[in-house]
């Protein structure tokens, strides 16, 4: 039998190889429940498998995890995992507890730029917890605003590795992970096939049994990536990283839109067959004297009129490499105004874990400063 890597095979796959191999049917639905429902990273904590067997998977069958690197967890309980891969190449993914809201409406200004005490009363978000993974070691698209785009492109992540950022994340947290957003290190469309098959590993029910309503797909606008997504026969979240309101700034900011400008873009989100309910999710990081005016509030407006949609407003998280400012509280809550007053569902992201560069647009997998 050739090596078998479980997380990376769909159950069918599983079932095919281990047949083929002299195994019953039921081995694969055993091994592969072991390793995506309950994170197994050895086959000796399969105790409802017979030790011969075991014995006889063992030189076949590899469940080596990606190795925690370091885990650190900012002041607001956010918590940041740099994971390590066979080949050694570092990637981070973040545990976002759900402490408070993470986008507060136009209703609750004040609220996003303050921290709340914790409260001693248990509420329905206390149980939330997301997960943002990443789909790539590095990224090519080269978004001037985000750390990540400092490191370039090295390889994708296979699925078995996008997966296993989520068993580690479960194994740290000690709960359930309730929401997965792929908006780490990496653009996934750039890896369609390797972010497809681990959702279809995710939601598998013999696996973790996510609904496809709490795994949301980020985009920096792969035109293609879009069209092919609405095709597939189930729906996840779809977010689109927009960030400018004309062409001139976009393509400065964001390079893949020389290839693939806002008209396109947009045509390709008017044109993506949305279930019922379902909104599209713009995410829009502010940076100060660059996209942030009243014109780009209203060139906002109209270039998302008629389409089912919501802003994530995301003031800009500094790093120290990267010429941009964020703007100023009253600013920010001035253009969210802006958009509310013309009927677009906004909201401020709460910037999480930015003490521990764990924030939107900061993941490089580089060690900590030295205290």
């Amino acid at each position: 039998m050739t090596v078998l890597r479980p997380r990376e095979l769909l159950l069918e796959e599983l079932r095919d190889a281990l047949v083929a191999a002299g195994e019953p049917r039921y081995r694969a639905e055993q091994l592969f429940r072991w390793t995506h429902q309950k994170g197994a990273t050895s086959l000796a904590e399969m105790t409802d498998v017979g030790r011969a067997a075991r014995e006889r998977l063992a030189a076949a069958v590899d469940l080596t995890p990606l190795q925690v690197d370091l885990s650190q967890t900012a002041h607001d309980g956010t918590t940041k995992l740099r994971l390590v891969t066979a080949d050694g190449r570092k990637v981070e993914s973040v545990l976002i507890p759900e402490r408070d809201p993470g986008r507060v409406p136009l209703t609750s200004r004040e609220e996003c730029w303050q921290a709340k005490p914790a409260s001693t009363h248990a509420t329905p978000d206390d149980d939330k917890l997301t997960l943002c993974i990443s789909s790539q070691v590095g990224c090519a698209i080269g978004c001037k605003f985000c750390a990540t785009a400092t490191l370039g492109l090295m390889r994708n992540l296979t699925a078995g590795e996008i997966v296993d950022q989520v068993y580690r994340a479960r194994a740290i947290a000690g709960r359930r992970i309730s929401h997965l957003v792929f908006m780490g290190m990496g653009e996934p469309m750039h890896n369609y096939d390797g972010v497809l098959r681990a959702i279809r590993l995710l939601c598998d029910d013999l696996g973790l049994g996510f609904s496809t309503r709490r795994i949301t797909v980020s985009t920096s606008g792969l035109v293609p990536g879009i069209e092919r997504l609405g095709r597939e026969p189930f729906q996840v979240n779809l977010a689109v990283s927009l960030n400018a309101t004309t062409d001139e700034v976009r393509t400065r900011l964001m390079p893949i839109n020389k290839k693939y400008p806002l008209a396109t873009l947009l045509g390709a989100i008017r044109a993506y067959p949305l279930a019922r309910r379902r909104r599209v999710t713009f995410e829009y990081v502010l940076l100060a004297g660059v996209n942030d005016t009243d014109a780009d509030a209203r060139r906002l407006v109209k270039l998302l009129h008629g389409i089912p949609a919501k802003v994530n407003l995301i003031p800009w998280n500094p790093h120290p490499t990267l010429p941009f400012a964020r703007p100023a509280r009253e600013h920010v809550l001035h253009f969210q105004a802006e958009l509310k007053r013309h009927g677009i569902g906004a909201y401020l992201r709460e910037t999480r874990g930015d003490d521990i560069a764990a924030a939107c647009g900061q993941l490089v997998a580089q060690a900590p400063p030295a205290a």
